[in-house]
């Protein structure tokens, strides 16, 4: 296939074209075929049965390489970038609730999704990260599950649950998933993409055939954004809107503030509902020094768009991290017309920023794995609108630091969501900062406290080093614990540090 008659015209010895610009085309058409090329032979090695819908989802891979060699340069050009306009970002506390007789008709009206296709290998854990115990034994798709559970009952409603998977997490999920055959939730499943990692220096596929389970590495999940396609190809898309469901409303499943809102829910479907159809809603917070590097909103080219960090230029990075400049970050929870996504589908309208994620395997080969984000289509949709919601709705767990927070006294477990504790007089979280070496994989972390610390008053929390925590401390206003290299600390139990900062050789000062 690679050295037909037609190939050789462009393989032979031509001569080079003098004008870089002709040259860089002739380059990039020479890879696009060389990787189709590829790509047909990996097709060749599937399962006659399986070939047809591997056939869809390399063309679907295709289209995004295409799209990655025509991308030159960042995609925002800095100076057009608009201010936002007035009604752009809509304030929480200006939504006005449901009347409870007309929730039902609005739940009924919705389908939840949640993002499941990460594995808890970060935080040292095997398997989905959906499984990780997070509070009283409970996992994040079981404190999901008993949310959606509650909405149901308490409302004589029918919310679905989906879950969108990965090839890494699919055998295990629905595995699980039989433990809630008794709960008053469907829950339905459906798996994204699985794309051919590329060689960086060839720009081909690594993978020898299209066994994945043989060569897992070979192969990724090409983030959030492929969303859209397989959720329309998975023809759940069309079986809701033909029970006459509305809107999806979809978040990551570490995110343990991202519950149904039906404040939000009568903004799209009750009474507060606009004359002109809210397509897509994105949930934004208030940016902190801690969430410089979240994706933002503005307005380019009259369009609300969400901008992240890898769109930046260089010399605009500490811009794009100022508070002042860009106020609000982007949740990751959103809220999408139904029938928007069959039409932006449907006409190929989709367009979102290609983010080129470079890995270097255990092997040492170095790869590219071309991906996009869910919150980029925000600009393919119309009526796209911002939504600026309290901290609260945003509680995700990417480390062991996070999992403190949530298992701690801060918050109470009430109905599978988690409500910060009435005893908290502010409504932050304390800043913890928790040393990768003894506390970043999830049983070393537990190994170190005898029980979660009560951190009710907490504002900063530094550990470093080799530091355990005996049964009943308690930490208040800022604490930094140092164990230098060869040192051990042991917080003795029932002792209490506010501001304090405890040193390797334990002597304990005032801060």
């Amino acid at each position: 296939m690679l050295n037909t008659p037609g190939d050789a015209k462009v393989c032979g010895h031509q001569r080079v074209p003098s004008d870089s610009k002709e040259f860089l085309e002739v380059t990039k058409r020479d890879a696009l075929r060389l990787l189709e090329n590829d790509l047909d032979r990996l097709l060749l090695s599937a399962m006659p049965e399986r070939r047809a819908s591997l056939q869809q989802e390399m063309a679907r891979f295709v289209d995004l390489f295409r799209r990655f060699l025509q991308e030159e340069g960042p995609s925002i050009d800095w100076d057009k970038i608009q201010k936002l306009p007035e009604n752009a970002v809509m304030d929480y506390s200006k939504l006005k609730s449901p009347n409870t007789d007309k929730v039902q008709m609005m739940l009924d009206k919705l389908v939840v999704v949640k993002l499941n296709g990460g594995l808890g290998t970060s935080m040292g854990c095997h398997g989905p990260k959906s499984v990780i115990p997070v509070r009283s034994d409970l996992t994040f798709l079981d404190l999901t599950v008993q949310q959606i559970e509650h909405l149901n009952k308490t409302y004589n409603a029918n919310v679905p649950l989906v879950l969108m998977n990965s090839f890494n997490t699919d055998e295990d999920t629905e595995k699980i998933i039989r433990k809630y055959k008794g709960f008053r939730v469907q829950i339905y499943t459906f798996n994204q993409s699985c794309f051919p990692r590329i060689c960086r220096e060839s720009f081909l596929p690594i993978a020898k055939d299209c066994n994945v389970d043989k060569d897992i590495e070979a192969w990724y999940p090409p983030g959030h954004g492929d969303f859209y396609d397989t959720f329309r190809n998975s023809d759940l898309l069309k079986q809701f809107i033909d029970e006459g469901r509305e809107y999806c409303f979809l978040s990551n499943i570490d995110n343990l503030g991202a519950t149904v809102d039906l404040n939000i829910l009568n903004k799209l479907v009750g009474e507060e509902c606009l004359d002109k159809p809210v397509e897509f809603v994105m949930e934004v917070t208030d940016k902190t020094r801690a969430d410089v590097k979240g994706g933002t909103l503005i307005q380019f080219e009259n369009k609300l768009r969400l901008l992240e960090i890898a769109q930046v230029p260089k010399e605009r990075v500490d811009e794009f991290k100022s508070v002042k400049t860009f106020k609000f970050f982007n949740t990751n929870n959103i809220w999408a017309k139904l029938d928007a996504i069959d039409r932006v589908c449907r006409h190929h309208t989709l367009n979102m920023e290609i983010i080129v994620n470079n890995k270097t395997l255990e092997n040492g080969l170095r790869v590219v794995q071309l991906e996009t984000a869910v919150g980029a289509a925000m600009k393919c949709f119309d009526g796209s609108i911002g939504i600026n919601v309290p901290r609260s709705r945003f509680l995700p767990v990417k480390k062991t630091s996070d999992l403190f927070l949530v298992m701690s006294n801060l918050y109470n477990l009430k109905n599978g969501s988690l409500v910060m504790s009435p005893q908290r007089m502010f409504p932050t979280t304390p800043l913890v900062k928790l040393g990768e070496n003894h506390f970043g994989k999830v049983k070393e972390f537990l190994g170190r406290f005898a029980n979660i610390p009560d951190i009710i008053e907490l504002d900063h929390l530094t550990v470093s080093g080799d530091v355990t925590f005996g049964r009943g401390v308690s930490l208040r206003g800022t604490v930094i614990i140092i164990a230098n290299h060869g040192d051990r600390i042991d917080i003795p139990a029932g002792a209490i540090l506010e501001n304090k900062i405890v040193s390797g050789n334990m002597r304990i000062l005032d801060h």
